[in-house]
């Protein structure tokens, strides 16, 4: 039963992942049909960020009435609603409405789907998670595309049947993770729990696996307002602040850099950019197999590493292939760090304090997403496209130091090997 809940669980990030870029994909058709301004994309995005802020923050209160079956159900449910929403739009006023829809759902299933992986599985189930996020991902621009190049005879000629399209898969989806709710209470005998969750606690008892309920432990006395006191939060903050802002900008900015800077086509961007989204998938699927070996710390290191030599090759006046290169080691780098350091979650800060703190961890990480490629994009207008490289590195910088500061808290606080 515990691996066809995780099954589900893959199923339901396949979903998550959908939707993230499929608007960009679509804007293009969107803004010229609805006769707006390109700038307003924007505003989309900060209200689909926006939602998700939210729900993140309030996912632990909702995981711990609801439980995370039901949770995950009904947030899949409403962004298959939202894709559907948009298909129907005449306006952007409904967009913008319908991209708030689509936050919020899409905020409270990544919470608890994350936090439910960590403290219940191992570190390599959450890293293959994120691979099956990168399928969803990837899947949706796919279609859109196939949708705007007219295939009439088909029937998806423009970006509402794109939108259509994606809507069928993400419903499918839903009806799964609503038929499999009453998994989430009979995998409990058989959950491979996450080895830092099996041993004994103070009383001789063995901590709980997946027991009668899907209702995750929640530290009643940590209200919203505290958990920011706990050590190491802010910091962890700013680690997934700079993972997310740096893999975001890079995806949203990294063609145009190639066009302007490195002289490309705008084909050869593309591919370039393809490249950088296949590389994040091989390295968390590379860590995926890794962690028996090396620890979650050690492998967040090597990415950072790998990212570092990987701006250097974008810097540097190489020839093509090597911003190539470039461009997949750096998310080849990046891939592992945003997984593993969501797995730590319970290890850093306990796994009765982890809900609240995997919500604000969430939130973080969207905000750093919302706030950060705007900013490289306003750099890039006024002053020059070529602080691309350097605006990333100075994003790698930000999570090192703060992932350097947050292990020797850990170390300093319950001895965790980092």
């Amino acid at each position: 039963m515990s691996t066809l809940l995780l099954l589900v669980i893959y199923a339901a990030f396949i979903g998550l992942g959908i939707p993230d870029s499929l608007f960009g994909t679509a804007w293009p058709a969107i803004h010229e049909e609805l006769n707006v301004m390109v700038s307003l994309a924007g505003c989309v995005s900060v209200l689909i960020s926006g939602g998700t802020i939210v729900s993140s923050l309030l996912s632990s209160k909702l995981i711990g009435r609801f439980g995370t079956g039901r949770v995950t159900a009904v947030s899949t449910s409403l962004t298959a609603a939202a894709l559907l929403g948009f298909s129907l739009s005449e306006n952007l006023l409904q967009i913008m409405f319908v991209a708030v829809l689509l936050g919020l759902g899409a905020g409270a299933v990544d919470t608890a789907l994350n936090y439910y992986v960590a403290l219940y599985y191992k570190a390599k189930h959450m890293n293959f998670l994120h691979c099956f996020y990168g399928i969803g991902v990837s899947l949706s621009p796919y279609l859109m595309s196939y949708a705007l190049s007219g295939n009439t005879a088909a029937g998806w000629a423009d970006w509402r049947s794109g939108y259509r399209m994606v809507f069928w898969i993400q419903l499918v989806i839903a009806l799964i993770t609503i038929f499999a709710l009453p998994l989430w209470n009979r995998a409990g005998h058989e959950a491979p729990v996450s080895r830092e969750f099996g041993k004994p606690d103070a009383s001789g008892k063995a901590c709980r696996a997946l027991g009668d309920s899907d209702r995750l432990p929640v530290r009643e006395s940590a209200g919203r307002i505290r958990v920011w006191k706990i050590p190491g939060v802010r910091v962890v903050w700013l680690v997934f602040i700079g993972s997310c802002a740096l893999e975001y900008t890079c995806g949203s900015w990294g063609s145009t850099f190639l066009v302007q800077v490195k002289e490309m086509s705008a084909g050869a961007a593309a591919e370039i950019v393809t490249l950088y989204y296949a590389g994040m998938a091989a390295g968390r699927f590379l860590s995926g197999l890794l962690p028996a070996k090396l620890s979650g710390w050690r492998l967040i290191r090597i990415g950072q590493g790998i990212i570092l030599i990987a701006l250097l090759l974008l810097i540097l006046p190489l020839p093509d292939a090597a911003a190539g290169i470039g461009m997949f080691c750096v998310g080849l780098g990046n891939g592992p760090i945003f997984p593993n350091l969501l797995h730590l979650t319970p290890v850093h800060f306990g796994k009765e304090r982890s809900g609240e703190v995997m919500g604000t961890q969430m939130a973080a990480s969207y905000l750093g997403i919302m706030l950060m490629p705007p900013v490289f994009g306003l750099l890039a207008q006024n002053i020059w496209a070529e602080l691309f490289p350097y605006y990333l590195l100075a994003l790698l910088a930000l999570m090192t130091i703060a992932g350097l500061w947050m292990s020797r808290l850990t170390r300093r606080s319950s001895g965790t090997v980092s």
